[in-house]
């Protein structure tokens, strides 16, 4: 089966962001894939809260989500919509991700369950918690590439909570990131890879890329990723659309060579000497 992956350099315009993706579904579908997936924050990469909270919209409102939804529809593909910023009822935000199928529904919902606060040797510094509310479960949602275990960026540094996405059933996993470039370049891809074979699954990992509007800098490298940690798809640093075939049998043969799912086992009680 093939899959698309859209590498994406989202600005401060969602109008303009929702163009770029409904030209990623288009093309797509055009290239023959099953699937598209798009990156974290798809539809506004903004730091300045100000300017960005004149923008966020509840989701039902959301027109980088309807322009998406539509687009699905029209061209009869299944899109994973890495995540948006969203207004929760509550007046709280949300970095929620969406599984769309080919007719336009939304089939799951998941929200960013860890945020990213860090104060950088480089001077930038992150307050996710400070905007965003934490998200509260995991989710494995049908697929036709099959059931994907759904996570946002920073949960990438959690391997408890891929454990226990495959432990569910999951046999890919979607990592939508917007990674800066120096943890990007010292982290991204060896810890993809080893969620990869720790949970014996397809890794999928849209990225944004490159010098955004609102001045921050991420690292790319967009990656698709087999369940023996091989790269079947970097994209380095240019924003675009790329392919990757993906083959299930692959994943049972990766999983019968090594039955690490067999052999889990609850950790024990921690005694201290």
């Amino acid at each position: 089966m093939k899959l698309a992956v859209l590498q994406m350099t989202s600005g401060i315009d969602p109008a303009a962001n929702a163009r770029l993706l409904v030209d990623g579904v288009a093309g797509a579908a055009a290239g023959g894939a099953a699937m598209l997936f798009t990156p974290e924050m798809s539809g506004l990469v903004d730091q300045d809260r100000a300017r960005a909270a004149a923008q966020l919209r509840l989701e039902e409102e959301d027109t980088v989500l309807a322009a998406v939804r539509d687009a699905a529809a029209r061209h009869g593909i299944w899109v994973h919509l890495g995540s948006l910023a969203l207004k929760r009822p509550d007046g709280k935000l949300a970095n929620r991700g969406f599984v769309i199928d080919a007719d336009g529904a939304i089939r799951a919902r998941y929200d960013k369950l860890h945020l990213f606060d860090v104060d950088l040797p480089t001077g930038e510094s992150w307050r996710e918690s400070a905007s965003y509310a934490a998200g509260e479960g995991a989710v494995v949602a049908a697929t036709p590439l099959g059931p994907l275990g759904l996570s946002i960026c920073y949960d990438l540094r959690f391997p408890d909570l891929y454990r226990a996405l495959s432990n569910a059933g999951a046999r890919l996993l979607a990592v939508p990131a917007a990674f800066t470039r120096p943890t990007g370049a010292a982290h991204w891809h060896v810890m993809l890879r080893a969620r990869a074979i720790e949970a014996g699954a397809f890794v999928i990992a849209a990225a944004q890329t490159g010098e955004h509007e609102d001045g921050r800098a991420t690292y790319g490298h967009a990656l698709v990723i087999d369940p023996w940690g091989e790269v079947l798809l970097d994209m380095g640093e240019a924003a675009g659309l790329g392919f990757a075939d993906i083959d299930m049998a692959r994943l049972d043969d990766v999983r019968m060579r090594v039955p690490v799912l067999k052999h889990r086992r609850p950790i024990p009680e921690i005694s201290h000497a």
